[in-house]
C-alpha cells in the first residue's frame, strides 16, 4: 500500500445520478497512480513512434490499441504549459497516427456512410471533410471523427477513440450494401499553431492553394516526395492543418523529416495533442467528455442530430439511432429531460491545473453537499488566469436559441479538488456555469452558429 494514499478509504461516489446508465463513470477518487506503462507487442507502435522518441516523447497513452505520445517536454522544464506557448505563438507538429482511417469505398458508398451518421452524408461534396459523429440504435454517440470525403464513392473515416472500424464491417456484415471497408496504411500529422499556413506553403510550394481553401477543404500534394491529402482543420482551435501520409508505414521517415526540415524557420516544436487548447474551444475527447452511453444532446453535439445544412436539422435518410434521436430532441423541445446530466462549461478556483487530471473530480451543489456531478476536462486557461473545465452536473431543462440543451449561465457550484490545487486543503473551490467556448477558435463551430 502507497505511504500517500490510503486505498482502503477510496469509495465510489452514489449520490452522483447516474441511473440512465448501464455502466457509471467510475467516481472513486483514486489520484495519480504511479505505474509504468507495459510496451509490448499486443499495442501497436503507429509508423512516426520512433520519430516521437526521437523528438523527446517522455509519456504515451493507449489509444485506438496504439501507443499515443502525450508529452514531450517533462515537467520539471516546464511541461504541457511550453507546449501551449508553441502552439499559440508559433506552430506544432503532432503524432496523430493513432487517429486510424476506415476506408469505405464502392458503388455504394455515400449511401452506406449516410446510414451510420446522424448528419447527411449527400452534403458534403468531394474534397471536403467535415465533423461527424456516428451514433448507436439507444442514440449513443459511437464516436465522433473527422469525415473526408475523398471522391464520389471514396470515404475515409478518421476515428476518434473506439473500434468503429470493426463496427463499420458489422454493420455491412451481410453485404447489403456494395462497398468495402478497410483500415488503410493512412497516418496523420497535425500542423496546428498561428505560423501553420505559413509553414505549410513552405512545404507544398504551389501544388496548393492555401489562401483560398476553406475550412474542412482537402487538397492532395507531395510532401517529401511522398503522397498526402491535406485537410484544413485540427484538434485545437489554432489555425491548422492534418497531413495524411499514404502508405505510411513505408515513407513515415520522408514526411516527417520535411516537416521538419521546414518547420525549423517557423520555430517549429513537435508536441503532444494539445489538451490544453482544445478544452479552450470546447473540442470533446470520446472517452473522457463522452461515450457510448451519452446521446448528443447531453454533450453539446444535438446540433448533429439530423443535420442537413446550416441552421438546418431536415435529414431525410434512414441512419443509426434516428428513431431514438429525434424522439429526445422533441422531448426536450416539449420541456421534458430525457436524461440525468449535461455537459457544461465552468470556471473555477484553485491553483493553476497544468496537467492531466487523473480523476473525474467531484462536483457538488453551492452549499457543498453530496457531490450531483463531476468534471471531466479540467485546465488552467492562462489569458484568463483561471482555472477551466467541462463537466456534467443536473441537467435542468435550459435549451439555447436553437433549442438545444445548454448549462444555465451563472449557476454556482463547488467543486472537489485535489489537495495540491485547492486554495485550502479539503476544502471545495467555487465554480460557476459560462458558455463554452472558453476561448474564440480560428474557425467557428458550427455548434456556436445560431440559427437566424
Amino acid at each position: 500500500m502507497s505511504k500517500e494514499f490510503d486505498y482502503d478509504k477510496v469509495r465510489h461516489v452514489t449520490s452522483v445520478d447516474q441511473s440512465d446508465r448501464k455502466v457509471p463513470y467510475n467516481l472513486r477518487q483514486s489520484g495519480p497512480t504511479k505505474v509504468e506503462m507495459l510496451i509490448s507487442t499486443r499495442v501497436r507502435k503507429s509508423p512516426y513512434w520512433h520519430l516521437s522518441m526521437k523528438a523527446g516523447c517522455w509519456r504515451a497513452t493507449v489509444y485506438n490499441r496504439i501507443y499515443h505520445p502525450r508529452g514531450y517536454v517533462k515537467p520539471e522544464d516546464g511541461g504541457a504549459m511550453v507546449e501551449y506557448d508553441a502552439i499559440v505563438n508559433h506552430v506544432t507538429m503532432w503524432n496523430v497516427a493513432v487517429e486510424r482511417q476506415i476506408q469505405v469505398k464502392g458503388p455504394d458508398a455515400e449511401k452506406f456512410v449516410d446510414y451510420v451518421i446522424t448528419r447527411d452524408a449527400t452534403k458534403i461534396s468531394p474534397m471536403r471533410a467535415r465533423y461527424v459523429i456516428l451514433c448507436n440504435a439507444y442514440g449513443g454517440v459511437l464516436n465522433d471523427p473527422i469525415l473526408l470525403r475523398i471522391s464520389e464513392d471514396e470515404f475515409w473515416f478518421s476515428l476518434s477513440d473506439s473500434d468503429i472500424g470493426m463496427y463499420l464491417q458489422g454493420v455491412n456484415a451481410d453485404g447489403r450494401f456494395n462497398v468495402d471497408i478497410n483500415e488503410i496504411d493512412v497516418s496523420p500529422v497535425q500542423i496546428q499553431g498561428p505560423k501553420s499556413k505559413a509553414l505549410m506553403k513552405d512545404l507544398c510550394g504551389d501544388q496548393v492553394d492555401f489562401d483560398d481553401m476553406p475550412f474542412y477543404g482537402l487538397a492532395s500534394a507531395k510532401i517529401g516526395g511522398r503522397d498526402v491529402i491535406i485537410s484544413q482543420s485540427g484538434f485545437s482551435g489554432e489555425a491548422g492543418y492534418e497531413i495524411y501520409l499514404r502508405d505510411s508505414t513505408l515513407y513515415a521517415e520522408d514526411m516527417w523529416n520535411a516537416v521538419l526540415d521546414k518547420g525549423k524557420a517557423h520555430n517549429l516544436m513537435v508536441i503532444a495533442p494539445a489538451h490544453h487548447r482544445r478544452i479552450q474551444a470546447g473540442i470533446l475527447s470520446w472517452g473522457q467528455d463522452l461515450d457510448q452511453q451519452h446521446n448528443p444532446f447531453q454533450c453539446n453535439l444535438g446540433y448533429q442530430v439530423s443535420l442537413s445544412g446550416k441552421g438546418e436539422w431536415k435529414k431525410k435518410g434512414d441512419y443509426v439511432g434516428k428513431a431514438a434521436l429525434e424522439k429526445m430532441g422533441a422531448d426536450l423541445k416539449a420541456g421534458k429531460k430525457p436524461y440525468k446530466l449535461q455537459l457544461v462549461g465552468l470556471e473555477l478556483g484553485g491553483k493553476p491545473i497544468e496537467e492531466y487530471a487523473p480523476d473525474f473530480w467531484l462536483i457538488s451543489n453551492e452549499d457543498g453537499g453530496d457531490p450531483v456531478g463531476f468534471v471531466t476536462s479540467p485546465w488552467y486557461h492562462p489569458e484568463k488566469k483561471q482555472n477551466i473545465a467541462m463537466g456534467y452536473v443536473p441537467f435542468d431543462g435550459t435549451l439555447n436559441a436553437n433549442g438545444f440543451p445548454k448549462g444555465k449561465l451563472g449557476t454556482k457550484y463547488k467543486i472537489h479538488l485535489p489537495d495540491q490545487y485547492a486554495d485550502n486543503p479539503g476544502q471545495p473551490v467555487d465554480a460557476v456555469v459560462v458558455d463554452i467556448p472558453f476561448k474564440e477558435s480560428y474557425n467557428a463551430n458550427t455548434r456556436e452558429v445560431v440559427k437566424g
